[in-house]
């Protein structure tokens, strides 16, 4: 499994709330910590880059009510012949008034969610 497709495993372990694979796939992570983000409703992933060790994505989540973007550049380690997610870089960004909106209707953001 390459880095790429470990975090798309990895996101929608997250979308199952799979704590215990995110867990087995992390240097740093335990099912503790990963539980406390239960309430967020993931929505959509955009790979944007994946090269070597590194994935930069986008994922739009639902929070409170909330619709907002996760952007981040992350870094897989491999250990024992097996990628795992290191760290990240957290970017700060938000869902543009004119992209289509993360919740699947069709419609811009702006006029949906926004």
């Amino acid at each position: 499994m390459s880095p790429k497709e470990l975090m798309i495993s990895r996101y929608e372990a997250f979308v199952k709330k799979d704590w215990e694979y995110l867990s087995k796939t992390a240097i740093n992570q335990n099912e503790e910590e990963l539980s406390q983000a239960s309430n967020i409703e993931w929505l959509k992933l955009d790979v944007l880059d994946a090269h070597d060790n590194i994935v930069e994505f986008k994922a739009y989540y639902r929070e409170y009510g909330e619709i907002a973007v996760l952007h981040e550049k992350s870094s897989f380690i491999k250990v024992d012949d097996a990628w795992k997610y290191q760290d990240g870089e957290l970017f700060s960004s938000k869902i543009e008034r004119n992209e289509s909106c993360p919740c699947g209707s069709g419609k811009k953001f702006k006029k949906c969610c926004g």
